[in-house]
């Protein structure tokens, strides 16, 4: 089958020629309509992922839409290894699987995984939003981001925050329903800007960058606030205040889709699915071919700001 192969740490995958999944015990093959691309793909394939390091060669890509035998369409992650989602063919878990609804585009059903499910679970599972709440969402130009500004809206949030360094991408999260927005890069004290932004601090802070901006975020939370870790494209580092965290009673939160439960997971991906096809959560979506998925990859690493989903 044709497919997108890893055969060098740190290097894009080529397309090629790989053998054809054949499903174990409790798998089935799916014919693969779309894969959504993800920076957890990059990190998985650089060989230093926290995860672990797959054996080479490998098929990359952690998710999809495929096409049961009898015709129905399901998402699915986690394919086994040495078999990935960019490709014609991939096995999967059918307990994990989950129907999409009729009306829903597959390139579309990709979005609402892996970076769906960061920002829906960083908010509902991990921080517990509130009604009423006041959330901020640093790396709002990302796919990630662009859903947690709707998820916030759609979860019941009192005001929502966008910081981002593009001022184009945050004229687009006014649009989605962002109450304000913070340009990082364009002002002198980043938690001041937070903080006003916020109509005086922040409660929840849905954090896919880490860095200096989650530094000054810390600074803008209200007491009892709560920032959820996603992410590290702004750095694997942060120099956060002991005080701040101290003062504010603030609790920092980790957050990885592999260690919420399946139903959990399940049940906020049908949930976005719905508000999808109602037309209430949207993200606008590049479709690739199959062989052009290194360029695709090289286009990832440089945040496209939109969702790559690879078309078998």
């Amino acid at each position: 089958m044709r497919a997108a192969i890893l055969r060098e740490y740190g290097a894009p995958p080529e397309p090629g020629e790989f053998q054809d999944p054949q499903a174990a015990e409790g798998q089935e093959v799916v014919e693969v309509l779309a894969a959504g691309l993800n920076p957890v793909d990059i990190a998985i394939a650089s060989g230093d992922f926290y995860g672990g390091r797959p054996q080479l060669p490998y098929v990359v890509g952690r998710e999809g839409v495929g096409r049961r035998a009898g015709g129905e369409r399901v998402y699915f992650d986690g394919p086994a290894a040495p078999f990935g989602s960019f490709a014609q063919r991939a096995p999967i878990d059918p307990e994990g699987a989950i129907p999409l609804p009729g009306a829903l585009d597959e390139a579309l059903a990709t979005c609402w995984g892996i970076a769906g499910l960061a920002a829906w679970l960083g908010l509902e599972w991990r921080a517990g939003l509130r009604e009423g709440e006041t959330v901020l969402v640093l790396g709002a130009s990302g796919v990630v981001g662009q859903i947690a500004v709707q998820a916030a809206r759609l979860l019941g949030a009192g005001r929502v925050v966008a910081a981002a360094r593009s001022a184009e991408t945050l004229e687009g999260a006014g649009r989605l329903g962002a109450d304000a927005t913070v340009r990082v890069d364009a002002v002198d004290d980043l938690a001041a800007a937070f903080a006003e932004a916020g109509g005086g601090g922040v409660d929840v802070i849905v954090d896919p960058v880490w860095g200096k901006p989650a530094a000054a975020a810390v600074q803008a939370a209200n007491r009892g606030g709560r920032l959820v870790q996603i992410g590290q494209s702004a750095g694997a580092d942060a120099l956060i205040s002991s005080a701040a965290v101290r003062g504010r009673m603030l609790a920092i939160l980790g957050h990885t889709n592999f260690a919420a439960p399946r139903e959990v997971k399940r049940a906020a991906y049908e949930r976005m699915a719905e508000h999808a096809v109602a037309g209430e959560l949207r993200v606008d979506v590049e479709r690739v071919p199959l062989d052009d998925a290194a360029d695709a990859w090289a286009r990832q690493q440089a945040s496209p700001h939109h969702k790559l989903v690879i078309v078998p």
